[in-house]
């Protein structure tokens, strides 16, 4: 036992060490794809500096870290084995009676460890500097920003109506704006529904603006069941909806922290808003640490056992192979999901949980003992 505690941290000290060299390596290769690319957007804008798009492509490094963690458990994790398989050290544990989950289980511990730092440390300052970033990349590489642009210049939204307790109010608006006054729509329409969503009373406002927890509506007309409009007059309606609320239902769920997702949610699914994505990407994150699990035994499975069985350039181009194949599939059962298809959670579970499959049965086919 004492053998086998020793091996395994020995072999997972190299494995952490090679995953987090491929990790930095992989980051700044995509990221400097991504800062040229910058360039040659920000070529035709004149407020666009070399500085700016500097200041862009780091904020977006913690992202394309957070995408690229799972290839670099992959690529560290074959190099790793395969230069302890060259060195015989495997060979040489397995003579003396350690089996491959014996050794495998620090890799397996390091892989759950940087998944899980991944969800709760790197997804938070990630979804923080992406959302930085997109404002300046919106700002001044698209010349568009807000909710407005997002939506195609109209806006849809549902809430619940905390003052007639009916089934929920519907708001269908144009030209939402941000000024000092806060967050404001243009020609407001409003509907009041039952329970049974059977309309009980319209209201047109020329504006409406949304201050502490309330729509504020300015020359609101009412009209009633039977159709007659009343005086126009200053109304107010509470409601759980922020401006961070509505533009963030426009904007991609990676800009938001794992933390604040399931709040969120919540919020966006009784606003009348789609929460498919953000459920998805919800779910998507708690897999991570199961997807670096299932890539650290593929690394293995396809890294052990090469001196005795020769291949070696043929497979590790297989296991890297295999690598990306999850990858494909992983973004297709993302698609189905985003469609509805798919459940979102068997969409988010299932490419992990293939790999993680795949893997072991590899292994129990390699292992000896």
């Amino acid at each position: 036992m004492p053998l086998a505690l020793t091996l395994s941290a020995y072999v997972a000290r190299r494995f952490a060490a090679m995953v987090l060299i491929m990790l930095l390596a992989l980051t700044l290769l995509v990221a400097l794809f991504d800062f040229i690319e910058l360039l040659r957007r920000a070529a035709t804008r004149a407020d666009a500096g070399f500085a700016l798009v500097l200041q862009i492509a780091a904020l977006r490094l913690p992202y394309v870290a957070l995408q690229i963690l799972p290839f670099a458990v992959l690529l560290g994790g074959i190099i790793a084995f395969w230069r302890l398989s060259r060195a015989s050290e495997l060979v040489v544990a397995r003579a003396a009676g350690v089996s491959a989950w014996g050794f495998l289980a620090g890799p397996m511990l390091v892989a759950v460890c940087l998944g899980a730092l991944g969800v709760t440390v790197l997804s938070p300052l990630s979804a923080g500097m992406l959302s930085r970033a997109e404002r300046l990349d919106a700002t001044y590489l698209r010349n568009a920003a807000g909710p407005a642009t997002l939506a195609g210049g109209r806006l849809w939204l549902r809430q619940a109506d905390n003052a007639l307790e009916p089934g929920g109010v519907i708001i269908l608006a144009g030209r939402p704006e941000v000024g000092q006054g806060g967050f404001g729509l243009k020609d407001v329409s409003l509907w009041r529904l039952s329970p049974t969503d059977r309309p009980l009373e319209r209201v047109e406002s020329p504006q409406a603006r949304l201050v502490a927890g309330e729509w504020r509506l300015e020359s609101a007309v009412v009209f009633g069941t039977n159709r007659q409009p009343q005086l126009p007059r200053a109304m107010t309606l509470p409601t759980q909806l922020t401006p961070d609320n509505i533009e963030d239902s426009f904007a991609s769920p990676d800009t938001l922290s794992f933390w604040s997702l399931p709040e969120f949610i919540q919020v966006l699914e009784s606003s009348g808003f789609s929460a498919m994505k953000h459920r998805l990407h919800l779910h998507s994150l708690l897999s991570l640490p199961l997807l670096c699990v299932a890539m650290a035994l593929l690394a293995a499975g396809f890294s052990m056992g090469q001196p005795r069985r020769g291949g070696v350039a043929r497979t590790l181009g297989l296991g890297v192979a295999a690598g990306f194949a999850l990858f494909l599939l992983d973004k297709v059962a993302e698609e189905f999901g985003q469609a509805g298809t798919l459940p979102v959670e068997l969409a988010a579970w299932a490419p992990s949980l293939a790999g993680l499959m795949l893997a072991l049965a590899l292994l129990l086919h390699l292992e000896d003992g």
